[in-house]
């Protein structure tokens, strides 16, 4: 029986994709999340074989929820299930963990093979993703300006956008203050932003932090 968190702010969806699962059998959705938070203290708290997990969350971005996870889980599959084109997410989410893409307009035969793949795992991208890649027709897959920070410059960018002086910083991260500086300067050239105020705006913006 494989253990299944289902993380979609859409409660039709996660109800639906719930008794397909259950009908089909072999499945056990054994949680279901609607934020990005729920789903952190509920990877943090429970044992599961695979999450399903949406990118449009209303509290923090899904991609961002994949990397934490796969930070504090690196052995838990992750499949995304969006709403979202492939070309638009799939490799950054690849990039970040991800066992694999699934579109939510996928045919349920499409679902069930992903899942069995990512659950024993394997690595999973759609039949047309994997076309459109080796003719290198497929779009290349959205960059932002954070995916260039280190783990210790997002720390500090976070801490920075919730008002947290640097000084204070430094004493958290057990850092000299002149090192703490450094990486908030690091963090406005990387982003292309000038002052504090604005980290805070992006933050909000990209739901890196909640």
């Amino acid at each position: 029986m494989i253990r299944i968190l289902i993380v979609d702010d859409h409660a039709v969806v996660g109800g639906g994709l719930k008794q397909f699962l259950t009908n089909t059998g072999g499945f056990e959705v054994a949680g279901e999340a609607r934020t990005g938070q729920d789903a952190l203290k509920l990877v943090s708290t429970q044992s599961w074989d695979l999450l399903l997990l949406d990118i449009g969350l209303p509290d923090l971005n899904g991609i961002e929820v994949l990397k934490r996870i796969k930070r504090e889980r690196p052995e838990l599959p992750v499949l995304i299930f969006s709403m979202y084109s492939e070309d638009e997410y799939a490799l950054a989410a690849r990039e970040a963990g991800a066992a694999g893409y699934l579109p939510k307009n996928s045919a349920p035969e499409e679902i069930l093979a992903a899942i069995r793949r990512a659950s024993a795992g394997e690595c999973y991208l759609s039949p047309q993703l994997t076309e459109r890649l080796l003719s290198g027709s497929a779009s290349i897959s959205r960059k932002l300006p954070h995916d260039r920070l280190s783990a210790r410059e997002l720390d500090v960018m976070l801490m920075i956008s919730k008002g947290i002086p640097l000084t204070e910083i430094a004493e958290q991260l057990h850092l000299s203050p002149k090192t703490i500086s450094t990486y908030r300067t690091r963090v406005l050239e990387k982003l292309e932003l000038k002052h504090n105020t604005e980290i805070t705006r992006y933050v909000l913006k990209h739901k890196l932090d909640n």
